[in-house]
Protein backbone atom coordinates (compact mmCIF):
# COMPACT_ATOMS: atom_id res chain seq x y z
CA UNK A 1 0.00 0.00 0.00
CA UNK A 2 0.85 3.66 -0.54
CA UNK A 3 3.23 5.91 1.90
CA UNK A 4 1.55 8.82 2.15
CA UNK A 5 2.99 12.45 3.60
CA UNK A 6 -0.12 14.56 5.08
CA UNK A 7 -0.56 17.79 6.28
CA UNK A 8 -3.97 18.92 7.49
CA UNK A 9 -4.34 22.74 8.51
CA UNK A 10 -8.32 23.17 7.77
CA UNK A 11 -9.22 24.77 11.43
CA UNK A 12 -6.63 25.60 14.54
CA UNK A 13 -4.18 22.45 14.12
CA UNK A 14 -1.03 22.47 12.05
CA UNK A 15 -0.92 18.62 11.72
CA UNK A 16 1.66 16.72 9.27
CA UNK A 17 2.15 12.94 9.59
CA UNK A 18 3.22 9.94 7.33
CA UNK A 19 1.07 6.60 7.05
CA UNK A 20 1.44 3.51 5.11
CA UNK A 21 -1.97 1.78 4.09
CA UNK A 22 -3.77 2.04 7.91
CA UNK A 23 -0.30 2.33 9.88
CA UNK A 24 1.25 5.41 11.31
CA UNK A 25 4.61 6.17 10.79
CA UNK A 26 4.29 9.91 12.37
CA UNK A 27 1.99 12.14 13.29
CA UNK A 28 3.35 15.91 14.08
CA UNK A 29 0.48 18.21 15.82
CA UNK A 30 1.12 21.83 17.04
CA UNK A 31 -2.36 22.88 18.80
CA UNK A 32 -3.27 26.54 18.38
CA UNK A 33 -5.88 26.72 21.12
CA UNK A 34 -3.35 28.71 24.06
CA UNK A 35 -3.08 31.62 21.21
CA UNK A 36 -7.19 31.49 20.38
CA UNK A 37 -7.68 31.12 24.01
CA UNK A 38 -7.65 35.07 24.63
CA UNK A 39 -10.35 35.62 21.73
CA UNK A 40 -12.43 33.10 23.27
CA UNK A 41 -12.61 31.26 19.75
CA UNK A 42 -10.48 30.64 16.73
CA UNK A 43 -9.49 33.80 14.82
CA UNK A 44 -9.33 32.99 10.89
CA UNK A 45 -6.60 35.13 9.98
CA UNK A 46 -4.22 34.55 13.69
CA UNK A 47 -5.18 31.07 12.33
CA UNK A 48 -3.36 30.89 8.96
CA UNK A 49 -0.18 32.85 10.10
CA UNK A 50 0.00 30.37 12.74
CA UNK A 51 0.32 27.07 10.14
CA UNK A 52 2.67 29.57 7.77
CA UNK A 53 5.27 29.84 10.91
CA UNK A 54 4.72 26.33 11.95
CA UNK A 55 4.42 24.17 8.53
CA UNK A 56 7.88 23.38 7.78
CA UNK A 57 8.55 22.47 10.68
CA UNK A 58 6.01 20.56 11.29
CA UNK A 59 7.07 18.44 7.82
CA UNK A 60 10.54 18.45 8.72
CA UNK A 61 9.92 16.78 11.58
CA UNK A 62 7.54 14.28 10.44
CA UNK A 63 10.40 12.99 8.46
CA UNK A 64 12.39 12.52 11.13
CA UNK A 65 10.17 11.02 13.62
CA UNK A 66 9.24 8.36 10.62
CA UNK A 67 13.03 7.92 9.55
CA UNK A 68 12.30 8.25 6.04
CA UNK A 69 13.38 10.49 3.04
CA UNK A 70 11.33 11.24 0.25
CA UNK A 71 12.45 8.53 -2.01
CA UNK A 72 10.61 6.46 0.08
CA UNK A 73 7.18 8.65 0.19
CA UNK A 74 4.41 7.37 -2.39
CA UNK A 75 2.07 10.73 -2.54
CA UNK A 76 1.64 14.03 -0.92
CA UNK A 77 -1.50 14.71 0.57
CA UNK A 78 -3.34 17.84 1.98
CA UNK A 79 -6.74 18.71 3.43
CA UNK A 80 -8.59 20.85 0.86
CA UNK A 81 -12.10 20.95 2.20
CA UNK A 82 -14.29 22.00 4.38
CA UNK A 83 -12.34 24.45 6.21
CA UNK A 84 -11.17 27.67 6.94
CA UNK A 85 -10.32 29.28 3.61
CA UNK A 86 -7.68 31.02 4.40
CA UNK A 87 -6.01 28.20 6.80
CA UNK A 88 -6.43 25.07 3.98
CA UNK A 89 -4.41 27.33 1.45
CA UNK A 90 -1.55 26.98 3.25
CA UNK A 91 -1.71 22.95 3.77
CA UNK A 92 -2.50 22.42 0.23
CA UNK A 93 0.01 25.25 -1.28
CA UNK A 94 2.21 23.25 0.94
CA UNK A 95 1.48 19.82 -0.48
CA UNK A 96 1.42 21.19 -3.90
CA UNK A 97 4.97 22.87 -3.59
CA UNK A 98 6.17 19.45 -2.05
CA UNK A 99 4.49 16.94 -4.75
CA UNK A 100 6.28 19.27 -7.70
CA UNK A 101 9.50 19.50 -6.22
CA UNK A 102 9.59 15.80 -5.48
CA UNK A 103 7.48 14.57 -8.81
CA UNK A 104 4.94 12.78 -6.16
CA UNK A 105 1.19 12.08 -6.56
CA UNK A 106 -0.86 14.87 -4.88
CA UNK A 107 -4.37 14.24 -3.32
CA UNK A 108 -7.05 16.83 -1.92
CA UNK A 109 -8.44 15.32 0.67
CA UNK A 110 -11.77 15.86 2.66
CA UNK A 111 -11.42 16.76 5.93
CA UNK A 112 -14.53 14.76 7.50
CA UNK A 113 -13.55 11.62 4.97
CA UNK A 114 -10.43 11.60 7.24
CA UNK A 115 -12.52 11.62 10.31
CA UNK A 116 -14.58 8.82 9.19
CA UNK A 117 -10.95 7.33 8.29
CA UNK A 118 -9.55 7.59 11.95
CA UNK A 119 -11.59 4.76 13.07
CA UNK A 120 -9.21 2.73 10.60
CA UNK A 121 -5.93 3.68 12.14
CA UNK A 122 -6.91 1.42 15.13
CA UNK A 123 -9.08 -0.84 13.68
CA UNK A 124 -7.82 -1.66 10.38
CA UNK A 125 -9.68 -4.85 9.69
CA UNK A 126 -12.88 -3.17 9.34
CA UNK A 127 -14.68 -2.53 6.03
CA UNK A 128 -17.71 -0.92 5.25
CA UNK A 129 -20.50 -0.55 5.00
CA UNK A 130 -21.29 0.69 8.67
CA UNK A 131 -22.60 4.00 10.05
CA UNK A 132 -20.14 6.74 10.68
CA UNK A 133 -21.20 9.11 13.30
CA UNK A 134 -19.41 12.40 12.42
CA UNK A 135 -19.25 14.80 15.78
CA UNK A 136 -17.26 18.03 15.55
CA UNK A 137 -16.83 21.68 15.82
CA UNK A 138 -18.65 22.54 12.78
CA UNK A 139 -20.19 19.04 12.19
CA UNK A 140 -23.01 16.38 12.86
CA UNK A 141 -23.89 13.87 10.66
CA UNK A 142 -25.05 10.39 10.02
CA UNK A 143 -23.36 8.89 7.09
CA UNK A 144 -23.90 5.48 5.64
CA UNK A 145 -20.34 4.61 4.53
CA UNK A 146 -20.54 1.96 1.56
CA UNK A 147 -17.21 2.14 0.26
CA UNK A 148 -13.94 4.17 -0.13
CA UNK A 149 -15.48 7.88 -1.55
CA UNK A 150 -18.72 6.66 -1.54
CA UNK A 151 -21.31 8.03 1.18
CA UNK A 152 -24.81 8.91 2.15
CA UNK A 153 -25.88 11.22 4.97
CA UNK A 154 -28.94 9.68 6.88
CA UNK A 155 -29.23 12.68 8.90
CA UNK A 156 -27.39 16.11 10.17
CA UNK A 157 -28.14 18.71 12.56
CA UNK A 158 -30.03 21.71 11.62
CA UNK A 159 -28.21 24.42 13.27
CA UNK A 160 -25.50 24.28 15.86
CA UNK A 161 -23.27 21.34 15.45
CA UNK A 162 -22.76 19.23 19.11
CA UNK A 163 -19.03 20.71 19.20
CA UNK A 164 -20.50 24.35 18.47
CA UNK A 165 -23.28 23.93 21.11
CA UNK A 166 -20.49 22.42 23.78
CA UNK A 167 -18.27 25.80 22.90
CA UNK A 168 -21.14 28.24 23.40
CA UNK A 169 -22.47 26.62 26.92
CA UNK A 170 -18.88 26.82 28.56
CA UNK A 171 -18.77 30.51 27.29
CA UNK A 172 -22.15 30.70 29.31
CA UNK A 173 -21.23 28.85 32.40
CA UNK A 174 -17.75 31.16 31.64
CA UNK A 175 -15.16 28.34 31.72
CA UNK A 176 -13.36 29.72 28.29
CA UNK A 177 -12.59 27.79 25.41
CA UNK A 178 -12.76 25.35 24.15
CA UNK A 179 -15.43 24.25 25.55
CA UNK A 180 -15.88 20.41 25.24
CA UNK A 181 -12.86 19.51 27.48
CA UNK A 182 -13.92 21.76 30.34
CA UNK A 183 -17.75 21.02 30.18
CA UNK A 184 -16.12 17.69 30.67
CA UNK A 185 -14.23 17.36 33.17
CA UNK A 186 -16.63 19.02 35.01
CA UNK A 187 -19.56 16.90 34.62
CA UNK A 188 -17.83 14.22 36.87
CA UNK A 189 -18.73 16.30 39.91
CA UNK A 190 -21.98 17.00 38.62
CA UNK A 191 -26.02 15.66 38.81
CA UNK A 192 -26.80 14.83 35.12
CA UNK A 193 -30.58 14.43 36.51
CA UNK A 194 -30.23 18.13 38.19
CA UNK A 195 -32.25 19.58 35.32
CA UNK A 196 -34.35 18.74 32.57
CA UNK A 197 -33.08 20.13 29.17
CA UNK A 198 -34.78 20.19 25.38
CA UNK A 199 -33.28 17.19 23.42
CA UNK A 200 -33.86 19.27 20.37
CA UNK A 201 -35.97 17.53 18.18
CA UNK A 202 -36.75 18.08 14.41
CA UNK A 203 -40.41 18.42 13.41
CA UNK A 204 -41.66 16.80 10.31
CA UNK A 205 -44.33 18.45 7.50
CA UNK A 206 -46.49 15.31 7.97
CA UNK A 207 -46.25 15.25 11.83
CA UNK A 208 -44.39 13.47 13.95
CA UNK A 209 -40.20 14.15 14.44
CA UNK A 210 -37.22 13.19 12.22
CA UNK A 211 -35.55 10.64 13.55
CA UNK A 212 -31.78 10.98 12.44
CA UNK A 213 -31.75 15.08 12.58
CA UNK A 214 -30.46 16.85 15.61
CA UNK A 215 -30.89 20.09 16.93
CA UNK A 216 -28.85 21.90 19.47
CA UNK A 217 -30.08 25.47 19.27
CA UNK A 218 -32.72 25.02 21.61
CA UNK A 219 -30.55 23.59 24.07
CA UNK A 220 -28.26 26.21 24.35
CA UNK A 221 -30.74 28.76 24.79
CA UNK A 222 -32.47 26.85 27.53
CA UNK A 223 -28.90 26.32 29.04
CA UNK A 224 -28.81 30.57 28.99
CA UNK A 225 -32.33 31.12 30.43
CA UNK A 226 -31.71 28.80 32.95
CA UNK A 227 -27.95 30.59 33.86
CA UNK A 228 -29.77 33.91 33.90
CA UNK A 229 -32.58 33.15 36.15
CA UNK A 230 -30.11 31.88 38.71
CA UNK A 231 -28.13 35.49 38.48
CA UNK A 232 -31.85 36.99 38.65
CA UNK A 233 -32.57 35.68 41.61
CA UNK A 234 -28.95 36.37 43.54
CA UNK A 235 -28.13 33.02 43.14
CA UNK A 236 -24.82 31.08 42.81
CA UNK A 237 -25.00 29.29 39.00
CA UNK A 238 -24.61 25.29 39.89
CA UNK A 239 -22.01 25.03 37.03
CA UNK A 240 -21.36 21.58 37.47
CA UNK A 241 -24.80 20.29 37.40
CA UNK A 242 -25.78 22.44 34.41
CA UNK A 243 -22.68 21.07 32.82
CA UNK A 244 -23.56 17.60 33.54
CA UNK A 245 -27.21 17.85 32.47
CA UNK A 246 -25.87 19.64 29.44
CA UNK A 247 -23.95 17.11 28.59
CA UNK A 248 -26.38 14.29 29.62
CA UNK A 249 -28.89 16.15 26.89
CA UNK A 250 -26.27 15.89 24.07
CA UNK A 251 -25.17 12.43 24.65
CA UNK A 252 -28.85 10.83 25.40
CA UNK A 253 -29.70 12.74 21.72
CA UNK A 254 -26.47 11.70 19.88
CA UNK A 255 -27.31 8.22 21.01
CA UNK A 256 -30.63 7.88 20.46
CA UNK A 257 -30.45 9.19 16.45
CA UNK A 258 -27.46 6.54 15.75
CA UNK A 259 -28.64 3.62 16.59
CA UNK A 260 -32.45 4.09 15.36
CA UNK A 261 -30.20 4.95 12.17
CA UNK A 262 -28.43 1.53 12.60
CA UNK A 263 -31.04 -0.50 13.30
CA UNK A 264 -33.28 0.62 10.52
CA UNK A 265 -30.51 0.57 7.92
CA UNK A 266 -29.27 -2.97 9.58
CA UNK A 267 -25.68 -1.75 10.05
CA UNK A 268 -23.77 -3.48 12.60
CA UNK A 269 -20.85 -1.20 13.01
CA UNK A 270 -21.00 2.29 14.25
CA UNK A 271 -17.87 4.14 13.99
CA UNK A 272 -17.66 7.46 15.94
CA UNK A 273 -15.42 10.59 14.50
CA UNK A 274 -14.26 13.92 15.28
CA UNK A 275 -13.54 15.94 18.14
CA UNK A 276 -16.93 15.20 20.35
CA UNK A 277 -15.92 11.35 19.89
CA UNK A 278 -13.81 12.08 23.06
CA UNK A 279 -16.31 13.53 25.22
CA UNK A 280 -17.01 10.36 28.07
CA UNK A 281 -20.61 10.88 28.05
CA UNK A 282 -21.31 10.64 24.51
CA UNK A 283 -18.95 7.22 24.74
CA UNK A 284 -20.41 5.69 28.02
CA UNK A 285 -24.27 6.01 26.46
CA UNK A 286 -23.41 4.57 23.20
CA UNK A 287 -21.68 1.66 24.00
CA UNK A 288 -24.33 0.85 26.49
CA UNK A 289 -27.11 1.93 23.86
CA UNK A 290 -25.30 -1.12 21.75
CA UNK A 291 -25.39 -3.78 24.07
CA UNK A 292 -29.08 -4.75 23.32
CA UNK A 293 -28.89 -4.59 19.75
CA UNK A 294 -25.64 -6.37 19.72
CA UNK A 295 -24.03 -3.26 18.06
CA UNK A 296 -20.49 -2.44 17.82
CA UNK A 297 -19.39 0.94 18.53
CA UNK A 298 -16.08 2.30 17.62
CA UNK A 299 -14.00 5.40 18.89
CA UNK A 300 -10.84 6.59 17.40
CA UNK A 301 -7.90 7.08 20.16
CA UNK A 302 -8.66 10.04 21.83
CA UNK A 303 -5.38 11.61 19.73
CA UNK A 304 -6.89 10.96 17.00
CA UNK A 305 -10.55 12.40 17.73
CA UNK A 306 -9.55 16.13 17.05
CA UNK A 307 -7.51 17.28 13.93
CA UNK A 308 -4.90 15.49 12.68
CA UNK A 309 -2.99 14.42 9.92
CA UNK A 310 -2.76 11.18 10.35
CA UNK A 311 -6.77 10.85 9.77
CA UNK A 312 -5.81 12.37 6.15
CA UNK A 313 -2.88 10.51 5.92
CA UNK A 314 -5.11 7.14 5.77
CA UNK A 315 -7.43 8.53 3.86
CA UNK A 316 -5.08 9.05 1.07
CA UNK A 317 -3.23 6.36 1.29
CA UNK A 318 -6.55 4.00 0.46
CA UNK A 319 -7.48 6.63 -2.33
CA UNK A 320 -4.10 6.58 -4.07
CA UNK A 321 -3.66 2.28 -3.98
CA UNK A 322 -7.02 2.84 -6.07
CA UNK A 323 -5.29 4.92 -8.74
CA UNK A 324 -7.24 8.37 -7.37
CA UNK A 325 -4.71 11.13 -7.54
CA UNK A 326 -5.99 14.86 -7.99
CA UNK A 327 -4.87 17.92 -10.33
CA UNK A 328 -2.38 20.18 -8.82
CA UNK A 329 -5.37 22.69 -10.07
CA UNK A 330 -7.10 21.53 -7.21
CA UNK A 331 -8.21 24.54 -5.11
CA UNK A 332 -9.67 24.68 -1.51
CA UNK A 333 -13.05 25.20 -0.21
CA UNK A 334 -14.83 26.29 2.85
CA UNK A 335 -17.68 23.88 2.28
CA UNK A 336 -18.37 20.99 0.57
CA UNK A 337 -20.38 17.79 0.94
CA UNK A 338 -19.18 14.37 1.72
CA UNK A 339 -21.32 13.24 -1.54
CA UNK A 340 -18.75 14.69 -3.63
CA UNK A 341 -15.48 13.33 -2.71
CA UNK A 342 -14.73 12.03 -5.57
CA UNK A 343 -15.20 15.49 -7.41
CA UNK A 344 -11.41 15.73 -5.68
CA UNK A 345 -9.93 13.16 -8.06
CA UNK A 346 -8.87 11.86 -11.44
CA UNK A 347 -9.07 8.28 -11.68
CA UNK A 348 -6.51 6.47 -13.73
Amino acid sequence: MATVLAIETSCDETAVAIVNNRQVCSSIVASQILVHQQYGGVVPEVASRQHLETINQAIAQALEQAKLDWEKIDGIAATCAPGLVGALLVGLTAAKTLAIIHNKPFLGVHHLEGHIYATYLSEPTIKPPFLSLLVSGGHTSLIYVKDCGKYETLGQTRDDAAGEAFDKVARLLKLGYPGGPMIDKLAQSGNPQAFVLPEGKVSLPGGGYHRYDSSFSGLKTAVQRLVQQFEKNGEQVPVADIAASFQETVARSLTKRAIACALDYDLKIIAVGGGVAANSGLRKHLQAAACEPNLRVLFPPMKYCTDNAAMIGCTASEHLALGHTSPLTLSVQSRLSLTQVMDLYQIG
